[in-house]
């Protein structure tokens, strides 16, 4: 094992602890393969920032992703020991998603996340379902919450919930909803080390040229980057494609 996945691996396991307490404690897990405690602060040093550098990006392009999109459903799905090995249900799970999301028009971004007290397998995400393209019903569940010991109802689809177990379809009413179901996803992933999983079709920018006129000013470093009026419009190849809108966007060429 190298050093770098002898941090990776004190990383996840210390997760629930605070920075300083979490620091400390690496520093000394790894000591006994440094010639001395400078060079090994230093390490540890070096690959928080490194860890936090990738969230950063991780959170930028998620963020970039959600906001060409109108996810309407945070889906919960749990594994069910009673239907199939967690290798099956995390394998036939995510290959249904894939065959929906290429034949209904499903878009989807996602993360793997084990119970806290049951260490229960269980994949969240932010999913786009348009209409009329659910398979089987919506019916509503009423159970005890374990972990917030108390009773709840959730709205469960009985597609999945006969192929792969207990489910959570938490409708999305308001763009306001969006931040704290991202923050769900960004912390599943931290918690696990894993990495979003993203349907086909989710891109992070469209490309378009733009005409001066539609230029406000630039801004940035070294002014590299243009703020534009809100209307802009789009053109591809010396074509005007039109005014910028949601159908507009649907023509011009994407950068996933």
């Amino acid at each position: 094992m190298t050093r770098k996945e002898l941090f990776d691996e004190l990383y996840m396991q210390t997760f629930d602890m605070k920075k300083r307490e979490r620091k400390t404690y690496i520093v000394k897990q790894m000591l006994p393969y440094f010639k001395d405690g400078s060079s090994c602060r230093a390490f540890v040093e070096q690959n928080f920032e490194r860890k936090h550098r990738n969230m950063i990006c991780r959170r930028t392009r998620l963020w970039r992703k959600i906001n060409h999109q109108r996810f309407n459903y945070f889906v919960t799905f749990t594994y069910a020991d009673d239907k199939m090995t967690e290798e099956e249900f995390a394998k036939k799970l995510l290959n249904t998603l894939y065959h929906f999301s290429s034949r209904k028009g499903w878009l989807y971004i996602g993360a793997w996340e084990r119970g806290g007290e049951t260490n229960r397998l269980h994949f969240h995400g932010l999913f786009y379902i348009p209409e009329g393209t659910m398979s089987g019903e919506m019916e509503i569940l009423r159970d005890f919450d374990t972990r917030k010991r108390r009773m709840q109802t959730i709205q469960q689809n009985t597609f999945f919930a006969k192929r792969f177990g207990r489910n959570e379809f938490r409708p999305i009413n308001h763009v306001s909803e969006m931040p704290q179901a991202v923050k769900y996803l960004v912390k599943y992933i931290e918690k696990s080390g894993g990495k979003l999983i993203y349907s086909r079709g989710l891109y992070q920018y469209f490309v378009t040229d733009i005409m001066d006129e539609d230029i406000v000013c630039p801004y940035g470093l070294e002014d590299r980057k243009i703020l534009l009026f809100d209307s802009f419009g789009c053109w591809v190849e010396g074509e005007y494609i039109g005014q910028v809108s949601r159908e507009v966007i649907a023509q011009l060429p994407k950068v996933t």
